[in-house]
């Protein structure tokens, strides 16, 4: 009886540890899907957030369209058909207060007034002279020495030779980490310089706000809204001094015909042309940035206006942060 009393207890003692195994096993079972439950539920909650912060910055582009549609129009109304920095679309970020406690902030840039790096090659590979001195005597007028342009042509140019001893084709790049090609066709956007050879970060910021990558050629340069390096770059005798100048002029009354821009004094004597010039913009940059439940949603849109003022999106961005830099302008809802 005795040794029946004790194998019954082993017995019990093996049935109650397998029992703790299987509530170990289970609740091991439950907390791991608790967890994945719970990043499932933090990934969907992310998802429909940056999905939200897209839909209200879509809806911020298309504010920003709707104000150059209403720019075209006011223009075409005075018949001066000029875009320069002080009107309204230029001055200031817009502030649009949200339902939600959010805000949308709305901000469009010029893009006529930089210059076109894809203007550099046509489209039957020649190089434009016109815009690789100007490209030149860009770099110059911001003391840029490691970048050379015979490089930004190579980069655009369809074939895989240097143009130069300053130039870099395949050779160059396939030695990098990691390894890539020269992309031989026009730029695409203005990150690819950062893929350059020669180019630094401190290169690319001083250059990116000066320089464009637009898909159409020969739109030439708006002088209402350029800066003062890319004044500088219409000719090789023009100082700081005298862009400057021309850009405090510029403040005071705007230029609404070239051969006025011409005419100025800093110009006189150099014998510069019409030639690549011009009085309007065509390309826009919308940058929106919304902010709602401590979140924080981007997205840069290149816009496009025709000659009839309809404004259609060509390519959108959402990588890019902190590109609000204008004063803001808050607008009511009403």
């Amino acid at each position: 009886m005795m040794r029946q009393a004790a194998f019954f207890k082993r017995q019990q003692g093996v049935a109650l540890i397998m029992v703790l195994l299987a509530m170990a096993l289970v609740v091991m079972l439950a907390t791991g899907m608790t967890q994945q439950q719970s990043v499932r539920v933090f990934r969907a909650g992310h998802y429909l957030a940056q999905q939200q912060g897209l839909s209200v910055a879509l809806g911020a582009e298309a504010f920003a369209r709707q104000i150059l549609v209403r720019d075209y129009e006011a223009d075409k109304e005075d018949n001066v058909m000029v875009d320069s920095l002080d009107e309204f679309w230029a001055a200031n970020a817009a502030i649009l207060p949200l339902d939600d406690n959010g805000v949308a902030e709305v901000q469009i840039d010029d893009l006529g007034g930089r210059i076109n790096l894809n203007d550099l090659v046509s489209s039957n590979g020649q190089v434009d002279p016109l815009t690789r001195d100007r490209l030149t005597r860009l770099l110059v007028a911001l003391d840029i020495s490691g970048l050379s342009v015979d490089t930004l042509i190579d980069w655009i140019d369809p074939d895989d030779q240097t143009i130069s001893a300053f130039g870099a084709e395949d050779g160059q790049y396939l030695v990098a980490e990691p390894a890539f090609r020269a992309a031989n066709q026009p730029f695409v956007s203005v990150s690819e310089l950062r893929l350059l050879e020669g180019m630094t970060e401190e290169i690319y910021r001083q250059l990116r706000p000066h320089v464009a990558t637009l898909p159409v050629s020969g739109l030439g340069i708006n002088v209402n809204t350029a800066s003062a390096p890319v004044i500088r770059s219409l000719h090789e005798e023009l100082t700081l001094a005298q862009a400057e100048s021309i850009l405090e002029k510029r403040k005071e009354e705007r230029f609404e015909n070239i051969q006025g821009f011409l005419a100025l004094p800093e110009f006189s004597g150099l014998g510069l042309k019409a030639s690549g010039l011009g009085l309007q913009t065509r390309f826009f940059e919308v940058v929106s940035r919304i902010t709602y439940d401590d979140r924080v949603a981007n997205l840069v849109s290149t816009v496009f206006r025709n000659s009839e003022g309809e404004v259609q999106t060509v390519h959108r961005d959402t990588g890019q942060k902190n590109r609000i830099t204008k004063e803001p302008f808050t607008i009511s809802e009403g």
